[in-house]
């Protein structure tokens, strides 16, 4: 999980194998069709429940919520609620 300013990221990496299994962001077009902002909390929620939704696709449930080094509060902790609405264990 990254986050800027702007922004939100989430990725599912494989570390054994060294790629990406989904991914997710507020820089989406459609993930915030229905006008949030890309800013706030409720995108961070979108952007959590998308990475949710194409990590159960993909055949993951469970992972290692890496927070970056950001306090676990605000657009961190929105992303990781959505994320578990989606269906997925920390």
């Amino acid at each position: 999980m990254f986050r800027s300013i702007r922004y939100v990221y989430a990725q599912i990496v494989d570390d054994d194998a060294g790629r990406t299994l989904a991914a997710a962001s507020s820089r989406e077009p459609d993930l915030l069709a229905n006008g949030l902002s890309r800013r706030n909390t409720a995108a961070a929620r979108a952007v959590g429940k998308a990475i949710g939704e194409r990590a159960v696709s993909a055949g993951v449930r469970r992972v290692v919520f890496d927070r970056g080094g950001c306090l676990y509060h605000g657009r961190v902790r929105a992303v990781a609620e959505g994320a578990r609405e989606a269906g997925l264990e920390f």
